[in-house]
């Protein structure tokens, strides 16, 4: 018998008022205006070389794919380069010691509506590549410098910014102080509803989250089918559009694609609960093509899988996508999980509120995958200068505040949290301070990445959409 375990549940636990108090505490080791502080370490690694050392495991011919599709900005820099943030938080300020699943990559374009098992749509957290325990407030660092490198992409003033920043630290304040109060299940089971959505957001930001959970109603799987599948000799086929969906007659080790499919398919299957393996097994493979996808993914190995069901129109469309360690286990811990899909796997369940059912994790000739469902009922805000309308990013950004705060309280003690960050606007004023300071790095290393380009020290593609 597990002594150490009943232990656990036989001990008495903090209340929420003593968690609280306990987070407040710690602004006496860290001061929450330290938070607002960012200055490069002097020993600070060259940016481009991270990338660099990181294309070593990717795909050699798509790695100047993602170079070009992080020079078409410096928020599409941002977004590709978790990594270097990395490194930069972890040589800023000390953490507070409160632990939560960190989602690693914590950017506005890392959001989104999808398709509850229940077909609700929600909006959530929606790219959990590099997730791995680790400080809370890194997350809301991240999310905070994209908040401004997404708002200049767009054509907003630094007032906006600003005000965008705010607004997202604001709500993650205050949420995380109603979730702080909230039973375990209860917060287990909370989401951010479409209902939700539409009480918080006004005007025309109220019409834009009506248009894109419109058109993430229509993203199932037969639309997927349409925009991905020829109908040739009344048989589908997968659409080709080389370099960044090819057809494949082995893996990129010299595997056949049909011995790789079966090592996949035993593999994925273990993962699975033997519900989920009854559904699965009404399908029938029918294409399978190789895939680049996102700007930091791009190099790593993905594939999508085309299956059909009890008939031509019961369509099923799983993406196997390789996952490397985590962006943050340098600077952290290593993953207690051996492989790197089900870290990414179990990272997700932790942080978003209603994960896919098909979830799971394989691995094929010692690489580590993890598979989901291909844009089932997914939508998301498309940040585009001439469309998007910029002065509604401070009602996006609280969203996305609320949703992060949501994610780290089912992981997290958001007692502690909520304690540390207080009612007061002193955690968003810090925050404020961190953002443009990140965002004027970021345009930095940007521009460090454009010399490089144009010194012929990293090859950039012709083609990046």
């Amino acid at each position: 018998m597990n002594q150490e375990l009943l232990h656990h549940f036989q001990s008495e636990r903090l209340s929420v008022e003593e968690r609280v108090v306990a987070g407040k505490a710690l602004r006496k080791k860290y001061p929450r205006h330290l938070q607002g502080e960012y200055q490069p370490a002097a020993n600070r690694t060259d940016p481009v070389s991270i990338l660099e050392e990181q294309a070593k495991t990717r795909l050699p011919d798509l790695v100047p794919v993602r170079y070009a599709r992080m020079l078409t900005s410096p928020f599409a820099f941002l977004r590709g380069s978790a990594a270097i943030m990395a490194a930069d938080l972890a040589a800023g300020p000390e953490p507070t010691g409160i632990t939560v699943q960190a989602c690693g990559d914590m950017h506005v374009a890392n959001f989104g509506v999808f398709a509850s098992a229940e077909r609700n749509l929600v909006f959530g957290i929606n790219d959990f590549d590099e997730t791995l325990p680790g400080p809370w407030e890194w997350d809301l660092k991240r999310l905070a410098a994209s908040i401004v490198a997404a708002g200049r992409f767009l054509g907003a003033k630094n007032s906006l910014c600003k005000e965008g920043v705010k607004a997202a630290v604001n709500t993650y304040r205050s949420k995380m102080h109603e979730y702080a109060g909230l039973g375990y299940l209860d917060l287990w089971y909370a989401t951010i509803s479409e209902k939700d959505i539409l009480r918080t957001l006004t005007g025309s930001a109220k019409a834009g989250a009506f248009k894109i959970m419109g058109k993430a109603r229509e993203r199932t799987h037969m639309q997927v089918l349409g925009k991905l599948a020829d109908l040739v000799d009344k048989k589908y086929h997968l659409r080709i559009n080389a370099p960044f969906i090819v057809r494949e007659t082995h893996t990129q080790d010299g595997r056949p694609i049909g011995e790789a499919l079966g090592l996949f398919l035993e593999s994925y299957f273990d993962s699975l609960g033997d519900e989920r393996k009854a559904i699965l097994r009404n399908y029938r493979i029918v294409d399978v093509v190789r895939k680049v996808v996102g700007v930091g993914s791009v190099g790593t190995r993905c594939w999508v899988v085309f299956l059909t069901g009890n008939h031509a129109d019961d369509p099923l469309f799983l993406q196997i996508k390789e996952a490397q360690p985590s962006v943050l286990e340098p600077y952290l811990s290593k993953s207690v999980y051996e492989n790197r899909g089900q870290r990414v796997v179990i990272g997700q369940r932790l942080l978003q509120a209603a994960p896919d059912i098909f979830l799971g994790w394989c691995e094929m000739g010692g690489i580590n995958f993890y598979v989901r469902q291909l844009r089932d009922m997914k939508g998301g805000v498309e940040f585009d200068p001439k469309t998007t309308r910029i002065e509604n990013l401070d009602q996006y950004s609280s969203l996305c505040g609320w949703a992060l705060a949501l994610a780290h309280a089912k992981s997290g003690d958001a007692a502690m949290i909520s304690g540390y960050a207080g009612r007061s606007d002193a955690l968003d004023e810090a925050m404020v301070r961190f953002a443009f300071a990140y965002a004027e790095q970021t345009e930095d290393d940007f521009h460090a990445l454009v010399s490089a380009a144009k010194g012929g020290r990293i090859k950039i593609s012709a083609v990046s959409a």
